[in-house]
C-alpha cells in the first residue's frame, strides 16, 4: 500500500501535467508571449489568460483548504515560509523575467516547444536545468547569494506574524475567532480581484481558446495540489516516513518547473534510482508528451534548431538567467505565478510583479536596440525605464518605440 500510494500519486502528476502541456500547446499559453503581446501590441488577451489561471488556482486552493482542510502551511517549497527574502524574491523574479524572454519562453513554454519538436528549447531545458542543479545541489548558491541575500529577509515571526500569505497578516492584526472564514474570505476576494483584471481584457473575451488556456492551467493547479496534499498524498507522505530509501521531495506540492529541471538531471546521472524520481520531474515529462500529442494531432510537429550563433547565445545566455531566477525567487511563471500565489503568499506575488517587470523590460530594451542601431544598452535601458514610469522623462534620448 505504500508503495502503491507513491506511485499513484506520481502517475496522477504525471496525468495532470499531460493535460496542462496538451491545453498550453493547443490554447498557445505563453506567460513571456503574454507580457510580449502586451508590450508590442497592447493585446491582453494571453495576459488575461494568465490572470484568469491564478484567480481558478486560487479559488481551488481556498476551497480545498475549507472544505477538506487540506492545509498549505508547509509546501514544496517553502511558499509561506515566515522568512520574508524580500531580495531573493524581487531579484529572482526579475533575472528570471529578463531570462525567459531571452529563451523565446519561461519553463512551462520550453517544454511545450519540446514536445513540438524546438531543440532550441531542448537546449534551454538542459541549461536551465543544469544551473539550477549546481545552485541547489552543490555550494554555489552559498557562495555567490547565501549571506547577502540572507541578511535583507526579513523574519516576520518576530512581528506575531505566523508566515507571509495574506490572510495569516490579516489574521496578525485582527482577533478573528473563525479562522477558516477569514481564510475563506481572503483567499475568494483576491481571486475575484485576479478575475477583475482578466475580465478586463476584450481581447481575452473575444478569444475562446484564452479563455480555455486559463481555465485549464488553473484546474491542473488545483489538481497538483489536491493529488500531492489530499489523502492520497498524505498516504504517500507517511508512506515515505517508512521507507529504507526516502524518495526525494515527497510533500505537499503542485507545478513549478526550474528546480524539477535540476531533479531531471540529477535523476538522469542515477536513472536506476527510482528515489530520486520526484512530483517535478514525472511533470516535466508529462507536459512535453501532452505537447508533443497535440503537435501530431495538429500536424505542427516539426525540428528547429538555432538560426545562427547570435540566435545561441541569447537563448543559452537565457537559459542560465531562467535557472538563476528561478533558484532565487523559488519558482517560474507557474511555479510561482500561479501555484505559489495560489497559497497567498506575498512573496510569490512579489516574485510575479518582478517576473512581469523584467520580461517587459527585456522587450523594450530590445525594442529600442532594433529601432536606433546606434543606441547603447545604458540610453535603450533608461528609455525603456522611462516609458514604464520608473524615471521622469528627463532620462529619455530617444523617441518613444
Amino acid at each position: 500500500m505504500e508503495i502503491d500510494a507513491t506511485i499513484i500519486v506520481l502517475l496522477l502528476s504525471f496525468s495532470a501535467a499531460l493535460i496542462m502541456g496538451f491545453a498550453a500547446n493547443k490554447t498557445n499559453f505563453c506567460t513571456m508571449g503574454a507580457v510580449s503581446d502586451w508590450i508590442n501590441m497592447g493585446d491582453t488577451g494571453r495576459i488575461g489568460a494568465w490572470m484568469l489561471a491564478i484567480s481558478v488556482a486560487i479559488a481551488g486552493v481556498v476551497l480545498m483548504q475549507y472544505f477538506y482542510g487540506i492545509s498549505f502551511d508547509s509546501t514544496l517549497p517553502p511558499y509561506k515560509t515566515a522568512n520574508f527574502a524580500w531580495l531573493r524574491y524581487v531579484l529572482g523574479g526579475l533575472l528570471f523575467g529578463v531570462g525567459m524572454t531571452l529563451a523565446s519562453g519561461c519553463g512551462n513554454k520550453t517544454m511545450v516547444n519540446i514536445g513540438g519538436g524546438n531543440l532550441k528549447s531542448l537546449m534551454v531545458l538542459l541549461i536551465t536545468g543544469a544551473t539550477a542543479y549546481l545552485l541547489t545541489k552543490t555550494e554555489l548558491y552559498e557562495i555567490i547569494f547565501h549571506s547577502w541575500i540572507n541578511s535583507t529577509a526579513i523574519d516576520l515571526s518576530l512581528y506575531q506574524i505566523k508566515n507571509q500569505s495574506l490572510d495569516s497578516i490579516i489574521l496578525s492584526f485582527f482577533n478573528f475567532n473563525d479562522v477558516d472564514i477569514i481564510r475563506l474570505i481572503t483567499g475568494l476576494s483576491v481571486a475575484f480581484i485576479f478575475l477583475f483584471i482578466a475580465l478586463k481584457s476584450k481581447d481575452l473575451l473575444n478569444t475562446k481558446h484564452n479563455i480555455l488556456g486559463g481555465i485549464i492551467i488553473g484546474l491542473m493547479v488545483v489538481a497538483g495540489w489536491f493529488i500531492s496534499g489530499g489523502s492520497l498524498g498524505q498516504q504517500a507522505i507517511e508512506a515515505a516516513e517508512w521507507m529504507d530509501v526516502v524518495p526525494v521531495g515527497v510533500g505537499v506540492q503542485s507545478y513549478t518547473f526550474i528546480n524539477p529541471m535540476g531533479e531531471m538531471l540529477n535523476y538522469a546521472a542515477s536513472p536506476f534510482d527510482f528515489s530520486l524520481i520526484t512530483f517535478g520531474v514525472v511533470a516535466i515529462f508529462g507536459v512535453i508528451s501532452g505537447s508533443f500529442i497535440a503537435s501530431i494531432f495538429s500536424k505542427q510537429f516539426r525540428f528547429i534548431w538555432f538560426y545562427n550563433i547570435e540566435d545561441a547565445i541569447k537563448h543559452i545566455s537565457g537559459a542560465v538567467l531562467m535557472g538563476t531566477g528561478g533558484v532565487l525567487g523559488m519558482g517560474c511563471t507557474i511555479g510561482q505565478g500561479i501555484t505559489g500565489v495560489s497559497t497567498l503568499s506575498l512573496g510569490s506575488l512579489l516574485v510575479l510583479g518582478s517576473i512581469i517587470t523584467g520580461s517587459a523590460l527585456t522587450i523594450k530594451v530590445t525594442s529600442y536596440r532594433i529601432m536606433y542601431e546606434d543606441s547603447t544598452l545604458i540610453d535603450a535601458l533608461l528609455c525603456s525605464l522611462v516609458d514604464m514610469n520608473l524615471l521622469t522623462d528627463n532620462f529619455r534620448k530617444y523617441d518613444k518605440v
